[in-house]
């Protein structure tokens, strides 16, 4: 499933930059947002969700809304990058 933060963000903007290949994490007001539509849960480039981990407050987590599998976590990642092999699977 797709992560989402939370309204515990403290809006420190660690988790963004975290996200730097699938490009989910963005600036929201008042708090980051994850788009979804690309969070593969770093399925594809880690073996755990980079946000998770420098949250200092613990705001990322599952969406349970947005139940995936980890194949289609790893399809989403096929298709967010064409061409290119996912170096965790």
């Amino acid at each position: 499933m797709a992560y989402k933060i939370t309204e515990e963000c403290i809006n420190c903007g660690a988790c963004e930059p975290e996200c730097n290949i699938n490009h989910a994490i963005a600036e929201g007001n008042p708090v980051y947002v994850i788009d979804h539509a690309k969070c593969t849960e770093c399925v594809g480039n880690y073996a755990t969700p980079r946000c998770v981990e420098v949250c200092p407050v613990d705001a990322c987590v599952p969406d349970p809304g947005r139940k995936e599998t980890k194949e289609q976590l790893l399809a989403k990642w096929r298709r967010l990058h064409p061409g290119q092999q996912p170096v965790m699977t």
